[in-house]
């Protein structure tokens, strides 16, 4: 195997390659590259930060370097494409009888755009090398965000998303390991500043500190990994967002020299720009999985996304949609129930409220569900 300083001719020919392939970010780290990584990951799992994402502590040791999960790995490539945004994703948590989808999900999957492309990249680079490869999309235990900041292509924002000075906070990332000796790119400083404004318009605080996150306090989390009720804390604060949140990357200054995105599998379908909450909540199981075929929404399921949808309607004070809210009392379903009681009740007088609690509550077996018609909601309308 070649050294390390011989390779500059091979690492024009990857990062030619790359970009033929719609990356627009190429970078390489050593695999040793973040050895403070165990001890960040260990202090927010301390904490209890992952929320109800097990797997984050289950694979903690594997996670926390390349060389843990992969003992031959020698260096990183670590590769970004641009999914930026046609339009300001802050605009649409304005028009509140219409869903909010995180700008990522609302085309095509990107683990299935980007693995494709990133399993070309890595074939070339074995053949020309003869070094074992492999190549992770945010589907293993790897902390691509800090291995990018080491591979030169950004650094993670007090948001703790990755931020590039060409692309903005809006970067899929993507990872190649190798056996490899690559010359490692110079790592990126991070350039925040005194800017803080990712944490400011955060409507949960999900931030306890600059680069810090609180997942169980992220919409993101609470709307796509979080299974059950949505806590009572986050509802109102959820608006209109049915699937992640964007608000902290859409603010960061750095996305003055963003683009939108040129991979057409990535820009917006039209119907999941703003789709209306009146269409969405009547979708059945079928319904919901032709709408998102292809999709990220789609591993979620029915039932998680309808009770999105039924949060994001009971902040609508749009009391046409109060009808379709009642109609998923009787969903089977405990999960939309629950949330139906909470749009009900908030676009509803309390009188009839009262007159639908008393036609349901006698049949509802569910306590959780028997849990919401009690608890305390301010009514969008006056009693």
């Amino acid at each position: 195997m070649r050294a390390a300083h011989d390779q500059i001719p091979l690492l024009a020919e990857l990062r030619n390659r790359a970009r033929a392939l719609g990356f627009e970010a190429f970078g390489v780290a050593r695999a040793d590259a973040r050895p403070d990584l165990p001890e960040k990951l260990d202090i927010a799992l301390q904490r209890d930060w992952h929320g109800e994402m097990a797997w984050m502590a289950e694979t903690a040791e594997r996670r926390g370097s390349p060389e843990a999960l992969w003992p031959e790995a020698r260096s990183v490539i670590v590769v970004g494409m641009n999914y930026g945004p046609d339009s300001d994703p802050i605009a649409d948590l304005k028009q509140r009888s219409a869903g909010n989808i995180s700008v990522y999900a609302r085309n095509r999957d990107y683990h299935d755009i980007i693995k494709g492309k990133l399993k070309e990249l890595a074939g070339l680079l074995n053949r020309r090398t003869g070094a074992e490869v492999k190549v992770f999309v945010d589907t293993a235990p790897v902390m691509e965000k800090p291995l990018g900041e080491a591979a030169g292509i950004g650094w993670q924002g007090k948001h703790t998303v990755l931020v590039s000075r060409e692309h903005g906070s809006w970067l899929f990332l993507g990872a190649i390991f190798t056996a490899a000796e690559l010359p490692a790119d110079a790592p990126h400083a991070e350039s925040c500043g005194s800017c803080r404004r990712c944490l400011d318009i955060c409507p949960t605080s999900a931030f306890p500190a600059p680069f810090q996150l609180d997942a169980r306090r992220c919409l993101s989390y609470l709307n796509i990994e979080h299974p059950g009720p949505i806590p009572l804390e986050f509802r109102a604060p959820m608006g209109n967002r049915i699937y992640g949140c964007d608000d902290c990357l859409a603010v960061c200054p750095w996305n003055k020299f963003a683009s939108a995105t040129h991979e057409m599998k990535l820009r917006a379908r039209e119907e999941l720009k703003s789709p209306a909450l009146a269409d969405l909540v009547q979708l059945d199981d079928a319904g919901f999985r032709s709408l998102f075929a292809g999709s990220p929404i789609k591993r979620i399921g029915h039932a998680r996304f309808l009770r999105n949808v039924l949060i994001a309607i009971g902040n609508s004070g749009d009391s046409a949609l109060a009808p379709l809210a009642e109609a998923r009392l009787r969903d089977p379903e405990p999960l939309i129930r629950g949330a139906a009681v909470w749009a009900v009740r908030r676009l509803v007088t309390k009188a009839r409220a009262d007159a639908l609690a008393l036609a349901f509550l006698p049949d509802e077996g569910d306590i959780s569900v028997q849990a919401e018609w009690s608890a305390v909601v301010q009514p969008a309308r006056a009693n």
